[in-house]
Protein backbone atom coordinates (compact mmCIF):
# COMPACT_ATOMS: atom_id res chain seq x y z
CA UNK A 1 0.00 0.00 0.00
CA UNK A 2 1.45 3.42 -0.95
CA UNK A 3 2.79 5.47 1.95
CA UNK A 4 1.34 8.92 2.54
CA UNK A 5 4.01 11.55 2.02
CA UNK A 6 3.60 14.87 3.81
CA UNK A 7 5.50 18.10 4.27
CA UNK A 8 6.72 16.74 7.60
CA UNK A 9 8.13 13.69 5.81
CA UNK A 10 9.97 16.07 3.49
CA UNK A 11 11.60 17.70 6.50
CA UNK A 12 9.30 20.62 7.35
CA UNK A 13 7.37 19.94 10.57
CA UNK A 14 4.27 22.17 10.65
CA UNK A 15 3.54 21.50 14.32
CA UNK A 16 7.06 22.42 15.35
CA UNK A 17 6.93 25.58 13.23
CA UNK A 18 3.62 26.56 14.83
CA UNK A 19 5.04 25.95 18.29
CA UNK A 20 8.17 27.98 17.55
CA UNK A 21 6.10 30.93 16.34
CA UNK A 22 4.68 31.32 19.84
CA UNK A 23 8.01 32.93 20.70
CA UNK A 24 6.97 35.90 18.55
CA UNK A 25 4.89 37.05 21.52
CA UNK A 26 8.16 38.10 23.15
CA UNK A 27 8.36 40.92 20.62
CA UNK A 28 5.04 42.43 21.59
CA UNK A 29 6.60 44.30 24.50
CA UNK A 30 8.43 46.43 21.91
CA UNK A 31 5.25 47.59 20.17
CA UNK A 32 4.73 50.57 22.48
CA UNK A 33 7.95 52.18 21.25
CA UNK A 34 6.34 53.33 18.00
CA UNK A 35 6.63 57.13 18.09
CA UNK A 36 3.15 58.00 16.81
CA UNK A 37 1.21 55.24 18.55
CA UNK A 38 0.71 51.52 18.87
CA UNK A 39 1.57 48.94 16.27
CA UNK A 40 -1.58 47.76 14.48
CA UNK A 41 -2.21 44.01 14.25
CA UNK A 42 -3.43 42.70 10.90
CA UNK A 43 -4.25 39.15 9.77
CA UNK A 44 -0.81 38.58 8.23
CA UNK A 45 1.51 40.90 10.08
CA UNK A 46 1.70 44.29 11.73
CA UNK A 47 1.97 47.86 10.55
CA UNK A 48 3.13 50.91 12.49
CA UNK A 49 2.21 54.60 12.31
CA UNK A 50 4.41 57.04 10.43
CA UNK A 51 2.19 59.90 11.57
CA UNK A 52 -1.43 60.33 12.59
CA UNK A 53 -2.78 59.49 9.12
CA UNK A 54 -0.23 57.14 7.57
CA UNK A 55 1.11 53.70 8.40
CA UNK A 56 4.21 51.84 7.25
CA UNK A 57 4.41 48.12 6.49
CA UNK A 58 7.88 46.58 6.79
CA UNK A 59 8.44 43.02 5.58
CA UNK A 60 11.48 40.77 5.23
CA UNK A 61 11.27 37.53 3.24
CA UNK A 62 13.43 34.92 1.56
CA UNK A 63 13.14 32.29 -1.15
CA UNK A 64 14.10 29.30 0.97
CA UNK A 65 15.39 26.20 -0.79
CA UNK A 66 14.43 27.48 -4.22
CA UNK A 67 18.04 28.67 -4.35
CA UNK A 68 18.99 24.98 -4.65
CA UNK A 69 16.94 24.70 -7.84
CA UNK A 70 18.83 27.67 -9.25
CA UNK A 71 22.08 25.86 -8.47
CA UNK A 72 20.81 22.63 -9.98
CA UNK A 73 19.88 24.46 -13.19
CA UNK A 74 23.00 26.66 -13.11
CA UNK A 75 20.69 29.59 -13.74
CA UNK A 76 20.59 32.53 -11.40
CA UNK A 77 18.88 35.40 -13.22
CA UNK A 78 15.31 34.66 -12.05
CA UNK A 79 15.69 33.85 -8.35
CA UNK A 80 15.89 37.55 -7.50
CA UNK A 81 12.40 38.03 -8.92
CA UNK A 82 11.18 35.45 -6.42
CA UNK A 83 12.88 37.24 -3.54
CA UNK A 84 11.33 40.59 -4.45
CA UNK A 85 7.93 38.95 -5.01
CA UNK A 86 7.89 37.32 -1.60
CA UNK A 87 8.47 40.68 0.08
CA UNK A 88 6.31 43.06 -1.96
CA UNK A 89 3.42 40.59 -2.24
CA UNK A 90 3.40 40.53 1.56
CA UNK A 91 3.55 44.33 1.86
CA UNK A 92 0.47 44.86 -0.31
CA UNK A 93 -1.70 42.66 1.93
CA UNK A 94 -2.25 45.72 4.14
CA UNK A 95 -3.06 47.91 1.14
CA UNK A 96 0.39 49.52 1.32
CA UNK A 97 2.28 50.70 -1.74
CA UNK A 98 5.87 49.38 -1.70
CA UNK A 99 8.26 52.34 -1.42
CA UNK A 100 11.67 50.70 -1.36
CA UNK A 101 13.51 47.39 -1.38
CA UNK A 102 16.75 46.20 0.20
CA UNK A 103 18.47 42.88 -0.41
CA UNK A 104 20.80 40.68 1.59
CA UNK A 105 22.68 37.78 0.01
CA UNK A 106 24.87 35.37 1.93
CA UNK A 107 27.19 33.65 -0.50
CA UNK A 108 29.70 30.84 -0.48
CA UNK A 109 31.77 33.19 -2.64
CA UNK A 110 30.81 36.47 -4.32
CA UNK A 111 31.56 35.28 -7.83
CA UNK A 112 31.13 38.34 -10.12
CA UNK A 113 29.15 36.35 -12.71
CA UNK A 114 26.74 35.04 -10.09
CA UNK A 115 26.39 38.43 -8.40
CA UNK A 116 25.47 39.98 -11.75
CA UNK A 117 22.76 37.36 -12.35
CA UNK A 118 21.40 37.60 -8.81
CA UNK A 119 21.06 41.36 -9.13
CA UNK A 120 19.54 41.12 -12.61
CA UNK A 121 16.66 39.18 -11.08
CA UNK A 122 16.27 41.58 -8.17
CA UNK A 123 16.25 44.54 -10.56
CA UNK A 124 13.63 42.87 -12.78
CA UNK A 125 11.42 42.12 -9.78
CA UNK A 126 11.74 45.70 -8.57
CA UNK A 127 10.76 46.98 -12.03
CA UNK A 128 7.64 44.83 -11.95
CA UNK A 129 6.80 46.24 -8.52
CA UNK A 130 7.54 49.87 -9.52
CA UNK A 131 9.86 50.04 -6.55
CA UNK A 132 13.53 51.14 -6.19
CA UNK A 133 16.24 48.96 -4.69
CA UNK A 134 17.90 51.44 -2.35
CA UNK A 135 20.40 49.26 -0.51
CA UNK A 136 21.79 45.78 -0.13
CA UNK A 137 24.61 43.63 1.15
CA UNK A 138 26.49 40.55 0.00
CA UNK A 139 28.48 38.62 2.55
CA UNK A 140 30.95 35.81 1.89
CA UNK A 141 30.24 33.13 4.49
CA UNK A 142 31.67 29.95 3.00
CA UNK A 143 31.72 28.12 6.33
CA UNK A 144 27.94 28.56 6.63
CA UNK A 145 26.72 28.35 3.03
CA UNK A 146 27.47 25.33 0.84
CA UNK A 147 24.62 24.37 -1.49
CA UNK A 148 24.72 21.73 -4.21
CA UNK A 149 26.93 23.45 -6.80
CA UNK A 150 30.63 23.95 -6.16
CA UNK A 151 31.31 27.54 -5.13
CA UNK A 152 27.75 28.66 -5.90
CA UNK A 153 25.96 28.30 -2.57
CA UNK A 154 23.87 31.28 -1.50
CA UNK A 155 20.84 32.44 0.43
CA UNK A 156 18.78 35.42 -0.66
CA UNK A 157 16.60 37.68 1.47
CA UNK A 158 14.74 40.85 0.49
CA UNK A 159 13.01 43.42 2.66
CA UNK A 160 10.47 45.98 1.54
CA UNK A 161 8.75 48.90 3.19
CA UNK A 162 5.36 50.20 2.10
CA UNK A 163 3.08 53.07 2.97
CA UNK A 164 -0.70 53.16 3.36
CA UNK A 165 -3.14 55.88 4.36
CA UNK A 166 -5.08 55.05 7.53
CA UNK A 167 -8.43 55.02 5.73
CA UNK A 168 -7.14 52.60 3.06
CA UNK A 169 -5.75 49.89 5.35
CA UNK A 170 -6.97 46.39 4.43
CA UNK A 171 -7.89 45.19 7.90
CA UNK A 172 -9.47 41.77 7.41
CA UNK A 173 -12.47 43.00 9.38
CA UNK A 174 -16.14 43.10 8.40
CA UNK A 175 -15.96 40.01 6.16
CA UNK A 176 -19.44 38.48 6.00
CA UNK A 177 -21.16 35.44 4.49
CA UNK A 178 -21.70 35.67 0.72
CA UNK A 179 -18.66 37.89 0.24
CA UNK A 180 -16.67 36.77 -2.79
CA UNK A 181 -13.19 35.26 -3.01
CA UNK A 182 -11.26 36.32 -6.11
CA UNK A 183 -8.06 34.51 -7.04
CA UNK A 184 -5.13 35.76 -9.12
CA UNK A 185 -3.34 33.09 -11.11
CA UNK A 186 0.04 31.82 -10.04
CA UNK A 187 2.90 31.00 -12.38
CA UNK A 188 3.57 27.58 -10.84
CA UNK A 189 5.24 26.50 -7.62
CA UNK A 190 6.27 30.05 -6.70
CA UNK A 191 8.59 29.83 -3.66
CA UNK A 192 6.71 27.55 -1.28
CA UNK A 193 6.62 23.81 -0.81
CA UNK A 194 9.95 23.59 -2.66
CA UNK A 195 11.48 21.20 -0.12
CA UNK A 196 8.66 18.75 -0.73
CA UNK A 197 8.71 19.25 -4.51
CA UNK A 198 12.46 18.69 -4.73
CA UNK A 199 12.33 15.39 -2.89
CA UNK A 200 9.71 13.95 -5.21
CA UNK A 201 10.67 15.45 -8.56
CA UNK A 202 14.48 15.46 -8.71
CA UNK A 203 17.03 12.66 -8.46
CA UNK A 204 19.41 15.09 -6.74
CA UNK A 205 17.27 14.76 -3.60
CA UNK A 206 16.01 11.19 -3.96
CA UNK A 207 13.20 11.89 -6.42
CA UNK A 208 12.58 10.51 -9.89
CA UNK A 209 13.71 12.87 -12.65
CA UNK A 210 16.87 14.38 -14.06
CA UNK A 211 16.95 18.16 -13.78
CA UNK A 212 16.34 18.78 -17.48
CA UNK A 213 13.80 16.02 -18.01
CA UNK A 214 11.19 16.79 -20.66
CA UNK A 215 7.79 15.75 -19.37
CA UNK A 216 4.52 15.73 -21.25
CA UNK A 217 2.35 18.63 -20.18
CA UNK A 218 5.20 20.98 -19.32
CA UNK A 219 6.31 23.74 -21.68
CA UNK A 220 9.86 23.76 -20.31
CA UNK A 221 12.35 21.27 -18.95
CA UNK A 222 11.40 20.25 -15.41
CA UNK A 223 13.92 22.32 -13.46
CA UNK A 224 13.11 25.44 -15.46
CA UNK A 225 9.40 24.89 -14.87
CA UNK A 226 10.09 24.60 -11.15
CA UNK A 227 12.22 27.76 -11.32
CA UNK A 228 9.47 29.84 -12.96
CA UNK A 229 9.51 33.08 -10.93
CA UNK A 230 6.82 33.98 -8.43
CA UNK A 231 4.28 36.42 -9.85
CA UNK A 232 4.30 39.94 -8.48
CA UNK A 233 0.81 41.20 -7.66
CA UNK A 234 1.56 44.82 -6.72
CA UNK A 235 -0.07 46.54 -9.70
CA UNK A 236 -3.27 44.42 -9.75
CA UNK A 237 -3.86 44.70 -6.00
CA UNK A 238 -3.28 48.44 -5.83
CA UNK A 239 -5.46 49.00 -8.91
CA UNK A 240 -8.42 47.03 -7.55
CA UNK A 241 -8.10 48.61 -4.10
CA UNK A 242 -8.57 52.02 -5.74
CA UNK A 243 -11.88 50.94 -7.26
CA UNK A 244 -13.55 48.79 -4.59
CA UNK A 245 -13.21 48.04 -0.90
CA UNK A 246 -10.88 45.08 -0.48
CA UNK A 247 -11.78 43.46 2.83
CA UNK A 248 -8.82 41.09 2.91
CA UNK A 249 -5.79 40.26 0.80
CA UNK A 250 -4.06 36.90 1.08
CA UNK A 251 -0.65 35.97 -0.34
CA UNK A 252 -1.04 32.21 -0.78
CA UNK A 253 2.39 31.00 0.34
CA UNK A 254 3.42 28.76 3.23
CA UNK A 255 0.53 26.68 4.62
CA UNK A 256 -1.39 27.61 1.46
CA UNK A 257 -5.16 27.60 2.06
CA UNK A 258 -4.76 27.17 5.81
CA UNK A 259 -3.77 30.85 5.72
CA UNK A 260 -7.44 31.78 5.47
CA UNK A 261 -7.82 30.71 9.10
CA UNK A 262 -6.08 33.97 10.04
CA UNK A 263 -9.06 35.96 8.79
CA UNK A 264 -11.45 34.33 11.24
CA UNK A 265 -9.69 36.07 14.14
CA UNK A 266 -10.64 39.45 12.65
CA UNK A 267 -14.08 38.49 11.32
CA UNK A 268 -15.38 35.77 13.67
CA UNK A 269 -18.14 33.37 12.65
CA UNK A 270 -17.15 32.95 9.00
CA UNK A 271 -15.68 30.21 6.86
CA UNK A 272 -14.55 29.77 3.28
CA UNK A 273 -15.72 27.55 0.47
CA UNK A 274 -13.43 27.20 -2.56
CA UNK A 275 -14.96 25.83 -5.74
CA UNK A 276 -12.66 26.86 -8.62
CA UNK A 277 -9.22 25.38 -9.12
CA UNK A 278 -7.11 25.11 -12.26
CA UNK A 279 -3.73 23.94 -10.96
CA UNK A 280 -0.67 24.51 -13.10
CA UNK A 281 0.52 21.26 -14.75
CA UNK A 282 3.48 20.90 -12.40
CA UNK A 283 1.16 20.14 -9.47
CA UNK A 284 -0.43 17.21 -11.30
CA UNK A 285 3.00 15.95 -12.34
CA UNK A 286 4.19 16.21 -8.75
CA UNK A 287 1.36 13.99 -7.49
CA UNK A 288 1.77 11.51 -10.35
CA UNK A 289 5.51 11.29 -9.75
CA UNK A 290 4.95 10.64 -6.05
CA UNK A 291 2.63 7.77 -7.00
CA UNK A 292 5.27 6.34 -9.36
CA UNK A 293 7.68 6.36 -6.40
CA UNK A 294 5.20 4.36 -4.30
CA UNK A 295 4.04 7.39 -2.32
CA UNK A 296 0.71 9.17 -1.97
CA UNK A 297 0.44 12.93 -1.62
CA UNK A 298 -3.21 13.49 -0.84
CA UNK A 299 -5.22 16.36 -2.28
CA UNK A 300 -5.60 17.65 1.28
CA UNK A 301 -1.82 17.80 1.67
CA UNK A 302 -1.55 19.62 -1.66
CA UNK A 303 -3.91 22.36 -0.46
CA UNK A 304 -2.00 22.63 2.82
CA UNK A 305 1.31 23.08 1.01
CA UNK A 306 0.95 24.54 -2.50
CA UNK A 307 -0.89 27.45 -4.12
CA UNK A 308 -2.62 25.06 -6.56
CA UNK A 309 -2.91 27.72 -9.26
CA UNK A 310 -3.90 30.82 -7.27
CA UNK A 311 -0.99 32.83 -5.89
CA UNK A 312 -2.98 35.67 -4.35
CA UNK A 313 -6.58 36.20 -3.29
CA UNK A 314 -8.82 39.05 -2.22
CA UNK A 315 -12.17 39.21 -0.45
CA UNK A 316 -14.75 41.73 -1.70
CA UNK A 317 -18.44 42.33 -1.16
CA UNK A 318 -20.64 40.40 -3.57
CA UNK A 319 -21.94 43.63 -5.11
CA UNK A 320 -18.36 44.63 -6.00
CA UNK A 321 -17.40 41.36 -7.68
CA UNK A 322 -17.93 42.44 -11.30
CA UNK A 323 -16.15 45.77 -10.84
CA UNK A 324 -13.23 44.07 -9.13
CA UNK A 325 -12.87 41.49 -11.88
CA UNK A 326 -13.19 44.16 -14.57
CA UNK A 327 -10.48 46.28 -12.94
CA UNK A 328 -8.16 43.30 -12.65
CA UNK A 329 -8.73 42.43 -16.30
CA UNK A 330 -7.89 45.99 -17.37
CA UNK A 331 -4.47 45.78 -15.71
CA UNK A 332 -3.74 42.42 -17.30
CA UNK A 333 -4.31 40.19 -14.27
CA UNK A 334 -5.65 36.68 -14.81
CA UNK A 335 -8.34 36.59 -12.11
CA UNK A 336 -11.55 34.67 -11.39
CA UNK A 337 -13.98 34.08 -8.57
CA UNK A 338 -12.65 31.07 -6.70
CA UNK A 339 -15.12 30.80 -3.83
CA UNK A 340 -17.35 32.47 -1.30
CA UNK A 341 -17.43 33.32 2.38
CA UNK A 342 -19.78 31.04 4.36
CA UNK A 343 -21.47 30.99 7.76
CA UNK A 344 -19.71 27.78 8.77
CA UNK A 345 -16.33 28.28 10.48
CA UNK A 346 -14.29 25.92 8.32
CA UNK A 347 -12.25 25.87 5.15
CA UNK A 348 -13.97 23.67 2.58
CA UNK A 349 -12.56 22.87 -0.84
CA UNK A 350 -14.54 21.33 -3.68
CA UNK A 351 -12.04 19.54 -5.91
CA UNK A 352 -12.36 16.73 -8.42
CA UNK A 353 -15.92 16.06 -7.32
CA UNK A 354 -15.12 15.63 -3.65
CA UNK A 355 -15.17 17.77 -0.53
CA UNK A 356 -11.94 18.46 1.35
CA UNK A 357 -12.06 19.99 4.85
CA UNK A 358 -8.84 21.70 5.86
CA UNK A 359 -10.13 22.92 9.21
Amino acid sequence: MPKNFTYTDAGVDRRQRAESKKALRLLEKTYSHSYFGQVMHLPYGNIFPQNENTFLDLVIEGVGTKVLLAQLADRYDTIGIDAVAMAVNDVIRSGATPLAIADNIHAQASNPKLVKEWLEGIAEGAEQADCPVVSGEIGDVAEIIKGVAEGAGFDMVVSSIGQVAKEKIITGKDIKPEDVLIGLRSSGLHSNGITMARKILFKQWGGKHDAYAKIDGLHKELVLEALEPTKIYVKPLLAVAEEVTVKAAVHITGDAYLKFNNLTRFSPGIGFEFTNFKPNPIFRIFQETASELGLTVTDEEMFRTFNMGWGFAIVVDRKNKDKALSTLEKVGADAEQIGTVTRTPKIEIQYHGKKILLS
